[in-house]
């Protein structure tokens, strides 16, 4: 996500923001703007570049600055984008952010990086008050929370909105005065505030972002907290007391976020290399060389290759042009995309004792295809070796794995995963060894889909059986 306001190049920001964090999500994109009185938004079906071309960035910008043009004066005028990746709701047309909507006090935008574990329970609340639902999301919740009339009466409609909400929301809201930008009370996804050279000020999911467009990092959105980008500058409040257990994803650091990034303010290279150095300590093994499962597994892979004196040798090479194999939204997609994207080198390979590293095992099929191109490829020995724990536990806060029988390692042991995948050897970095090489402390970190420590019963959402009914009756 990208929120800028103020910036007449806002709209050129936000794309070259969202070209930065394509990592983040590739089914679809867009960037909504406002020009002081409404809002417009241009949503597409797939990357950055397709959705969102010269043209259409050239139309946004006419639009964003509309009163500029008409007034002759300073205007009111701001952006925010999205990149799509699918954990609650298809992969539809219908379902691209931002999303638009229009409501008794005008308009808002809205983008959302995470997954609420209460969208059902309130989706049925509002869909038994006659309420319609133009898209399958757990995002459009929200907009229907804030346009009813308990919020839109409160002190703070946004402030009482976010407080019905339970699971992980980075969130920024798009009105045509300002954007707000707000991160739940555990903190599950990175939000971070930048300001740009001119002094206009921005907030971004990844600081990578803030490189690209010549920002600097102000600070991250704290757990919490709701921030307002306006034409006075930046204001803060609270909407809830951060939780006492935070729940930063330490999964952003094994593979989501790009290396470049500080998450959580820490370096996410120097993070996977102390990983990598880490599985050297743990799982030491005489190798020709290490080799990294390319890309997300190439950070982990030099730091083991340092740590235990081993020459590190590419000999997997990747294809460019296809996307991150783990977020496509079906599995004949990854299988189809890991064939296209992974060549293997059989000068390099052949008749090698290998140590190869990768970021995470997760439903298994496309690393057991890894392997296998690797062994027709005359690899003598296979030590695979991955920079975190098994997954075991569906992730219900923004990571697509949310269901136990798509988990190789659920009620599976280690010895089992190393004989469906067909390598000599298989060991994970213990959950110790990950946090260990972690900025904080090990409890301010989500580690549920390793170990089942959920901050909100999943089975029993804070807002399902018993918050509810006393929300319900406000209606």
């Amino acid at each position: 996500m990208v929120g800028v306001w103020g910036d007449p190049d806002a709209v050129q920001h936000c794309y070259l923001s969202l070209y930065a964090q394509q990592h983040r999500g590739q089914e679809s994109a867009g960037i909504a703007v406002s020009d002081g009185y409404g809002l417009s938004v241009h949503t597409g079906m797939g990357l950055v570049l397709d959705v969102l071309p010269g043209r259409v960035l050239d139309d946004l910008t006419k639009k964003m600055r509309a009163r500029e043009a008409t007034d002759g004066g300073p205007a009111t005028f701001g952006a925010i984008g999205h990149n799509r990746y699918s954990t609650s709701g298809g992969s539809q047309a219908c379902n691209a952010q931002p999303l638009l909507e229009t409501t008794a006090d005008g308009p808002v935008a809205l983008a959302h990086n995470g997954s609420l574990v209460n969208t059902d329970a309130w989706r049925t609340h509002f869909s038994e008050r006659g309420h319609l639902f133009h898209s399958t999301s757990d995002t459009e919740v929200i907009v229907h929370l804030l346009a009813s009339p308990e919020q839109r009466s409160a002190p703070d409609p946004v402030a009482a909105t976010l407080r019905r909400l339970q699971g992980a929301f980075s969130l920024l809201f798009l009105f045509p005065d300002r954007i707000e930008a707000a991160r739940d009370p555990w903190g599950w996804r990175p939000l971070v505030l930048g300001k740009l050279p001119d002094g206009r000020d921005c907030v971004v999911s990844e600081t990578v972002a803030l490189d690209v467009i010549g920002a600097e990092a102000v600070r991250e959105v704290e757990p919490g907290e709701i921030v307002t980008l306006s034409d006075s500058g930046v204001s803060s409040r609270t909407f809830a007391p951060p939780s006492p257990r935070l729940a930063q994803c330490v999964f952003e650091h094994v593979y989501f976020a790009n290396p470049a990034s500080y998450i959580f303010g820490q370096n996410v290279q120097v993070a996977r290399e102390s990983m990598g150095a880490k599985l050297a300590e743990e799982a030491h093994i005489e190798a020709d060389y290490v080799m990294p499962m390319p890309d997300s597994g190439r950070s982990a892979a030099n730091g083991y290759a340092q740590a235990s004196g081993i020459p590190y040798r590419e000999g997997i090479v990747p294809n460019r042009y296809v996307g991150r194999t783990f977020i496509k939204p079906t599995q004949n997609e990854r299988r189809a995309a890991v064939r296209l994207k992974l060549n293997v080198i059989s000068e390099i390979v052949r008749g090698k004792k290998l140590i190869v590293v990768d970021d995470s095992i997760v439903r298994g099929t496309t690393t057991r295809e890894k392997m296998k191109q690797l062994r027709d490829a005359g690899a003598s020995e296979i030590h695979l070796r991955i920079s975190c724990p098994p997954i075991k536990h569906p992730c219900y806060f923004g990571v697509d794995f949310a269901t136990r029988d798509q988990l190789i390692a659920h009620e599976r042991t280690v010895e089992e995963i190393r004989k469906f995948l067909g390598v000599n050897s298989l060991h994970f970095l213990s959950l110790d060894g990950l946090l260990s090489v972690m900025k904080h402390k090990p409890s301010e970190y989500c580690t549920a889909c390793f170990n089942a420590d959920y901050r909100i019963d999943i089975e029993h959402p804070l807002t399902g059986e018993v918050v509810l009914k006393e929300q319900q009756s406000m209606f």
